[in-house]
This record gives C-alpha cells, sequence and structure tokens, in this order.
C-alpha cells in the first residue's frame, strides 16, 4: 500500500511541475495574420487598389524641356499637385523600343523604329494585353488620328511606331481582338461615360503633334489641359481609384532623362521622388497592382513605384 502512496506522489508532482510551466512561464509575443501573396508578386508590391490605370505617353523631350518650363503651365501645375519622378529613364533610343519595354517587358530585338507588318518587325511575344486578359481585367489602346481600328500603316499625323499593341503577332493576326481593343483615340469619351466601359488599363497614344513630336512643347501641354481634365472628372472614373500616368518615350539623343507624372486620389500631393525608375518600373508598378507575373528579368528586377503613394 505504502508503494502505490510513493507512486501517486511522484505522479502528482510531476503533474504539478507541468502545470507551473505552463501556467508560470512568460507569455509568447502575440502573433499577427498576413495574408500570403501570389508568388508571382514580389514581397515589396505597396500599391493601392488601382482599379484603372491610363498611361499617356508623350515623345522626345527630356525633363529639363517639361520641369518649370513656362511653355507646359499644364504640366507643371500637376507636378505641383500630384507626384513626379525626377530619376526616370527611357530604356533605349528611338521611340519604338521604349514603347515595347513598357508594354511587354523587353525591346524584343527591334532596335530601329520600323512598321510592322511588311517590315517584318511583328513580334510573338507574351506582352501585357495577354497577361491582363489572363486575369479577367480589360485594356484599349486609345490611339489619335489613327484613320480606323487596328490600322498598321503611317497615316498623316498617326505614327505606328507609337501604338505598341500593333506589333505583337497575336494582336495584329487576329483581327477582331485587334479592332476590339486597337481604337481610335475619339471612342474614349463614350468609353469613359460609364464605369462597366472605362477599361482597367488604358494606353493613350497622342497624335505626332499632340505628343510633342512634330510640334512644340507647348501644342502638348494644351492638348493635355484639354484632355486630361475629361478623363479625371469622367463618369467612368467616379467612386473608383485610379491612377494617371503622363510620361515620355525618350529624351533626345544625348539626354534619355525624362519627366514621369502620376495622377490620381491615392498619389501623394505636390511629392518628389529621386529613386531611379524607368520603363520596366512602370511595367513592373502595373503588374503589382492587379498581381500579374512579370513578363521578361527586366521587369521582375525592376523596382516598381510605389513611394508616390500615400500608402508607402
Amino acid at each position: 500500500m505504502k508503494r502505490y502512496i510513493i507512486g501517486f506522489s511522484v505522479v502528482g508532482a510531476v503533474i504539478a511541475l507541468l502545470l507551473a510551466f505552463f501556467f508560470t512561464r512568460p507569455a509568447a509575443a502575440p502573433t499577427y495574420s498576413v495574408a500570403k501573396k501570389p508568388l508571382s508578386v514580389p514581397a515589396h508590391t505597396n500599391t493601392p487598389a488601382l482599379s484603372h490605370i491610363f498611361v499617356i505617353m508623350e515623345e522626345n523631350n527630356p525633363i529639363g524641356n517639361i520641369l518649370s518650363n513656362s511653355a507646359a503651365p499644364y504640366l507643371n501645375s500637376l507636378i505641383n499637385k500630384y507626384a513626379l519622378a525626377t530619376n526616370y529613364w527611357g530604356v533605349t533610343h528611338p521611340s519604338l523600343p521604349n514603347y515595347l519595354a513598357l508594354t511587354s517587358g523587353s525591346t524584343d530585338g527591334i532596335t530601329t523604329d520600323c512598321n510592322p507588318p511588311g517590315a517584318g518587325c511583328v513580334v510573338n511575344v507574351t506582352n501585357l494585353a495577354d497577361e491582363l486578359e489572363k486575369a479577367g481585367l480589360s485594356w484599349k489602346e486609345y490611339a489619335e488620328s489613327m484613320p480606323s481600328s487596328c490600322y498598321v500603316l503611317n497615316s498623316g499625323l498617326y505614327a505606328t511606331k507609337h501604338n505598341p499593341f500593333i506589333y505583337y503577332g497575336d494582336i495584329i493576326n487576329n483581327p477582331t481582338r485587334c479592332s476590339d481593343h486597337v481604337v481610335q483615340y475619339s471612342q474614349l469619351s463614350s468609353d469613359l461615360s460609364r464605369p462597366s466601359t472605362t477599361p482597367n488599363f488604358a494606353f493613350i497614344t497622342p497624335n505626332l503633334c499632340n505628343d510633342m513630336h512634330d510640334c512644340p512643347v507647348s501644342t502638348g501641354d494644351a492638348w493635355l489641359a484639354r484632355e486630361v481634365p475629361k478623363i479625371i472628372s469622367s463618369n467612368g472614373l467616379r467612386g473608383s481609384n485610379w491612377l494617371i500616368v503622363i510620361t515620355w518615350d525618350e529624351g533626345n539623343s544625348v539626354d534619355n532623362h525624362i519627366a514621369a507624372i502620376f495622377i490620381g486620389p491615392t498619389v501623394k500631393n505636390g511629392f518628389r521622388t529621386n529613386t531611379y525608375y524607368n520603363h520596366y518600373s512602370l511595367l513592373r508598378t502595373i503588374e503589382n497592382n492587379w498581381r500579374l507575373p512579370a513578363l521578361t528579368a527586366n521587369d521582375k528586377s525592376a523596382t516598381p513605384i510605389n513611394d508616390i503613394f500615400k500608402n508607402s
């Protein structure tokens, strides 16, 4: 009998020690539930949830031709009100490879301003439009002075080299897809009339005069002063988070340092960032916003433009 009492005593002592351990040890540090990001999105994704991103591409002016230039009062008013990347660069020369870089993550071996399809410069690569569609997102290219949808020849003030989406084989070789998405600029106003017809992503190509290519900075500035407020105040963007980016394809032959202006309700007011960015950075920012995979190593390794946003 004594042996059983001793046994129970030992068991009781062990239980007492265990209870003392669990109830007297320091409390564990609090844990926080963090949603896991898709594997295709880098850990430094800080862009807000934007429903719409519009890119307006101007032409052939280094940042010194824009910043504090009296010929560009509207652009400078946007700079003062919203955000400017002061260390933003084109990736090459001439125009076309920069457009391809921004929409496919590569210059795709194109080194000239060749014209499709006869010039042999249609490229068969996965591009931003492909990834947007795979994600169930809408997109359009709006080209000013283009004679008709999916027009692939130069015409007057319309230059194909400034319309990147007609250089992708899976778009230009699909007439219905091309005509539905590569449209005349005049269609933008009707698309913006209601949210259901406003694309998630829009690439806007002014004509050769209004993009500052063949006409002075003042002409392009005046065009932007007429057109950008229409986009901002449209029914299509009302009540949503959106971003408009105005940038240039390249600078000039000796200076490829260009401006990138960021406009929208989620953008810091009067902010300037000196972080190094380029067209691949802008592409990465667009991809991050919609959790799209990187198209190439160029955009995958590019620094996304996060510091312009209020939540950064």
